[in-house]
């Protein structure tokens, strides 16, 4: 059913009128249908790269996805306009994201992330299933390399290093999604950094 839903919310809006983000807004409160249409049309990538770089299997970024926009349609009277509407929009796919991954977890399909809280020492890891937007196809090999190991961060690392990578987005921008001063956010950044070029080396010398 919500996958019906999503479909058909992501149809080409036809009017050739785009709503500023404040008119758009405004007309979401509304429920209006084609400011929602605009609104999956101008954002499904964000929040579908957003969530693919979390949980790095494609069918569970659509779930993820779907489950964002829906929560969306539900709750923008809770908007307060305080931040750019992506900024809430990237908040919700990253809290949906690392949701998703904990209730596998509790359900015990898959272990796509251990180790995010500190209290286990084992992997029991999936291999990668996805292709990133990002990643060219001759440097697959290298990128799941990669994707592997970003997986075993902790939590908070995972996702700023994501979202500045992955998305490209600023230290400040960031640090609007997360929560978090700017100073740490480039803690979190300088520390996945170190925790990533160790976990190589490690790789790749130990083949």
């Amino acid at each position: 059913m919500l996958h019906i839903f999503f479909v058909s919310c992501t149809a080409k809006l036809t009017t050739g009128f785009l709503l500023n983000e404040l008119d758009l807004i405004q007309q979401l409160r509304a429920g209006d249908e084609l400011a929602f249409k605009q609104l999956v049309e101008n954002y499904q990538d964000i929040v579908f790269n957003t969530a693919l770089g979390i949980v790095q299997n494609h069918e569970d970024a659509e779930d993820v996805a779907q489950e964002v926009f829906i929560q969306v349609y539900r709750s923008i009277d809770q908007f307060k306009g305080d931040a750019r509407l992506s900024t809430w929009l990237y908040r919700i796919a990253t809290t949906k994201a690392l949701d998703h991954i904990r209730s596998k977890k509790r359900k015990k399909r898959f272990a796509f992330i251990t180790g995010l809280f500190g209290n286990n020492d084992q992997l029991l890891h999936e291999p990668v299933d996805f292709h990133h937007p990002g990643v060219a196809l001759d440097k697959k090999e290298q990128a799941e390399l990669l994707f592997s190991v970003i997986d075993k961060l902790p939590e908070n690392q995972k996702v700023a290093f994501n979202l500045h990578k992955s998305e490209q987005l600023s230290y400040q921008e960031i640090a609007d999604i997360m929560g978090l001063s700017v100073s740490a956010v480039e803690s979190l950044l300088f520390r996945a950094r170190q925790n990533l070029r160790k976990m190589l080396e490690k790789t790749l010398f130990t083949k």
